[in-house]
């Protein structure tokens, strides 16, 4: 999951214990969210850094919650076509694991992996939600630990 540091990084995380991941506003990456579960574990990428990279790790607590910031006419999420009756937009509750000891970066991401093993290094990848897969995800582990 990518945030932009200055907009919410891992820092806000870690002092809040939680938080809800509102304001997706991508079908594609709405879709990946409500495929995640409460344990899974998720990478926290800082976006639109000096450098971009990955810097924490997250588990979700609670799926399928629906996002707030749709019906709030002050949020820059509001999306006046989104029913309350059948609200088009949900987030997951998120819970702060840890912070890496060194960021691994997008280059270093970029010289590992490539596009079909990890979604982020893939040239012109706007979306904010990526899946892992599970050996990749072991294998960023591994090198997160150094």
């Amino acid at each position: 999951m990518k945030s932009e540091p200055k907009v919410y990084g891992i820092t806000d995380l870690q002092r809040e214990g939680t938080t809800l991941w509102d304001g997706i506003r991508n079908y594609q990456a709405r879709n990946f969210m409500r495929s995640m579960n409460p344990g899974d574990q998720v990478f926290f990428y800082h976006s639109n850094a000096t450098p971009p990279g990955i810097v924490g790790l997250m588990e979700v607590i609670e799926t399928g919650l629906i996002d707030p910031t749709q019906f709030d006419a002050g949020s820059r999420y509001h999306d006046p076509r989104s029913p309350r009756d059948a609200p088009r937009w949900d987030c997951v509750r998120l819970r702060y694991l840890k912070t890496f000891a060194a960021m691994l970066t997008l280059d270093e991401l970029k010289a590992s992996f490539t596009p079909e093993d990890l979604g982020v290094v893939r040239r012109g990848n706007r979306l904010s939600i990526l899946p892992v897969p599970e050996g990749t995800a072991q294998r960023l582990l591994t090198m997160l630990q150094r």
